[in-house]
């Protein structure tokens, strides 16, 4: 799964897993090319696979990457100074807790937060999480987010994390009473502590099985958190304690905010499609889990994978 950020430089950096290694590929044309990708680090058993690939985001330290292997512990890589990678640092402070491989990093000014499903304590799937505020270098002690009522979180869905000074957002899927619904959770603290979930939608999706898509959350220019999901193979789009807006049908949806203009993109019958902000879809070709960055103020980036390859197009607002 390829995941990429926008650093403050407007250069596109793109990391992907391959077998064992970790690599990263950089733009400075705003997307047009990229660099042959060069490894970032080896890490033994590395998962890379669904929506399990290394996360990247960037601070006022610079561009960091976490990634996770098969036995369950997340590493943290640093870009130095020489244009090199730090030595890793352990995330995840108990020993072997994410091995569902799904997890999520953010950054905004000195933070940095990291989130993924964890097993400790009772060996039930919960959100848990860390803070960083030197680049990766170190981290916090983590703290638990959130811990089901109803035993354990879904399994397999990917949470996510949006941050913007303060605030750290966390979206992730819950199971309570059989419902397989997206919440919403808030930190104005830097990540520091949390506030109660907030189930976003009003419908819900009874599910015996893990629908393996955990939505996209972004902040708007106001600060407000938005977010794209997919329910019973629908797509919706709401902000916090708003109505849901259906917008298609499909899987693995993802999104982008520019100037309080909101682009989507997801799966449909096995073709990425996009949704611009004028209410125009367009198919970019076959593919799973797209992702959306952006480039400017009119333009995003989407990066899919296909098979073994990585694709991608650059599309106006």
């Amino acid at each position: 799964m390829p995941n990429m950020i926008t650093d403050k430089k407007g250069n596109v950096q793109l990391v992907f897993g391959h077998g064992d290694s970790i690599l990263c590929a950089e733009s400075i044309d705003q997307g047009k090319s990229f660099s042959t990708p060069s490894v970032v680090a080896i890490l033994p058993k590395l998962v890379a696979t669904a929506m399990r690939g290394p996360q990247i985001a960037f601070s006022d330290d610079g561009i960091t990457i976490i990634a996770v292997n098969q036995p369950g512990n997340i590493y943290s890589y640093k870009k130095n100074g020489s244009g090199g990678w730090d030595e890793p640092v352990r995330v995840n402070d108990v020993d072997t807790v994410a091995k569902e491989g799904l997890m999520a990093l953010g950054g905004a000014g000195k933070n940095l937060f990291a989130v993924w499903l964890d097993l400790r304590f009772n060996k039930h799937n919960k959100i848990v999480g860390a803070k960083s505020m030197d680049g990766g270098a170190t981290w916090s002690k983590n703290i638990i987010i959130y811990s089901s009522p109803d035993s354990s979180v879904c399994e397999c869905c990917k949470p996510s994390v949006a941050m913007k000074g303060d605030d750290v957002y966390v979206m992730f899927r819950n199971w309570i009473n059989g419902n397989r619904d997206l919440y919403l959770i808030r930190s104005s603290d830097g990540g520091s502590s949390f506030g109660q979930a907030q189930k976003l939608g009003n419908g819900s999706w009874a599910l015996n099985g893990c629908p393996m898509d955990g939505g996209s959350l972004t902040i708007n220019r106001n600060g407000n958190a938005e977010t794209v999901w997919n329910r019973k193979g629908e797509i919706f789009a709401c902000e916090p304690g708003a109505q849901e807006k259906k917008l298609g049908e499909g899987s693995n949806c993802t999104m982008a905010s520019i100037n309080d203009k909101n682009i989507y993109a997801w799966v449909e019958k096995g073709e990425v499609v996009i949704l611009n902000s004028r209410g125009e879809k367009k198919e970019l070709g076959k593919g799973q889990l797209p992702n959306i960055k952006a480039i400017n103020d009119e333009e995003v980036i989407c990066i899919w994978g296909n098979e073994t390859q990585i694709h991608k197009a650059i599309l106006p607002l």
